[in-house]
This record gives C-alpha cells, sequence and structure tokens, in this order.
C-alpha cells in the first residue's frame, strides 16, 4: 500500500532533508546547484535559522516513511527574530560563509551578503504583518494540496499564538508561486524598491474558505 503523507511537527534529525529541500528548490522555485558554487547558503539563510530558533513554528510534509519531502519555517516576530538571527545564528555558519570584503562580485556572495545583514527583513512597509515564513516542497509533491496543507498548520499555529497576520518575500520571476499565494489569499504589499523580490501578506484567520 503507497504510504500517505502526513503533517508533522520538525525534528531535529529532519535538518539534512530540510537543507536538501531547499536547495533543490531555491533558484526561483528550481534546482540552485547548477548557478551556485555553494548552494548551502540558501538553507543556511532561509530555513536552518528557523527550524533552530523557533522550531515550534517548523513543520513538515513527511512521506509517510519519515522522510521530510517539503516544509515550512518561519517566525511569530520579525525583530525579535532578526535579533537572535544576528546573535544566536550568525555565529554559527559565519565562518563556513564569510562576509564579502567588498560589493557581491558573483551569486554565491550576493547570497552571502543576504545572511550577514538580516537587518534587511526589517521593512517598515511590512511592519503590519509581523510573522513572515518560508515554504518548500520538492517538485514531485507541489500541485497535490500539500502545500495548500502546511500553509493551513502554519498559519493556525500563528492565529494561536495571537499573532494577527504574516508576510512572505518570493522571488518575483516564480510565477507558479506567486498563482499559489493568491489562491491562498494572500495580497501584495507596496515596499519601496523592492528588487527582484514580491512582498505578500495576510491574515493568520479566515481559513474556512480553503
Amino acid at each position: 500500500m503507497t504510504p500517505t503523507p502526513v503533517i508533522r511537527p520538525y525534528r531535529p534529525g529532519d535538518r539534512e532533508a530540510l537543507d536538501d529541500i531547499c536547495v533543490r528548490t531555491a533558484h526561483n522555485g528550481q534546482d540552485s546547484r547548477p548557478f551556485y558554487a555553494d548552494p548551502s547558503i540558501f538553507p543556511a539563510t532561509f530555513a536552518a535559522p528557523y527550524a533552530h530558533l523557533e522550531p515550534e513554528l517548523a513543520f513538515v510534509l513527511d512521506d509517510g516513511l519519515g522522510q521530510a519531502v517539503g516544509y515550512i519555517v518561519g517566525t511569530a516576530d520579525t525583530p525579535r527574530f532578526v535579533a537572535e538571527f544576528r546573535a544566536k545564528w550568525l555565529p554559527l555558519v559565519a565562518d563556513r560563509h564569510p562576509a564579502p570584503a567588498g560589493p557581491p562580485r558573483t551569486p554565491d556572495e550576493a547570497m552571502i551578503a543576504l545572511l550577514h545583514h538580516p537587518e534587511r527583513m526589517l521593512v517598515p512597509e511590512v511592519a503590519a504583518y509581523p510573522a513572515h515564513l518560508h515554504i518548500d516542497l520538492l517538485p514531485g509533491r507541489q500541485g497535490r494540496g500539500h502545500g495548500r496543507a502546511l500553509m493551513r498548520t502554519f498559519l493556525r499555529a500563528l492565529h494561536d499564538r495571537g499573532v494577527p497576520a504574516v508576510h512572505l518575500c518570493m522571488a518575483t520571476a516564480n510565477t507558479p508561486a506567486r498563482a499559489f499565494y493568491d489562491r491562498l489569499g494572500f495580497h501584495e504589499i507596496d515596499v519601496p524598491d523592492p528588487g527582484p523580490v514580491t512582498c505578500l501578506g495576510r491574515t493568520t484567520g479566515d481559513l474556512e474558505a480553503w
């Protein structure tokens, strides 16, 4: 019988799977390995710190055999997370990903610069959406309702903690992801000079229509 995928809380043993999922979906939703010399910079910036600093808000899609094949991670309080990222997370990974000496010259250096500047997450226009998230699923698990289930689990966890709204920043070029977020009730937040990303937000309630 085919195992049934389930949503469950993150466990420390999922760390390697989270890293792999992140690397394989980091380039506008596609595999980042052909484009980066060391794609481990992606999970070090966008996945692992959340599981490390706020594991109670980390959930995985388990393939039914114990293997994580998708995840959603995030924080309930972006300003607090930024402070903890700098104080508690960056010292753990800075040696492997040292800050560029000058302006970034390669795609890898551009990502490393983001790692070393967590304050980039403090955007005044999203202050009314104090939580933020990252969600990724392996390609073979997409389009089957699992992303919706992960999002519902995460938003309910935020709502239960009294967090009113959440935001995310996505690569504007990733049009399938934008269509997914639109279906889940996210709306665009106007942010000056956002660069290659689009910021979206929504409340943590109103899940009944899903």
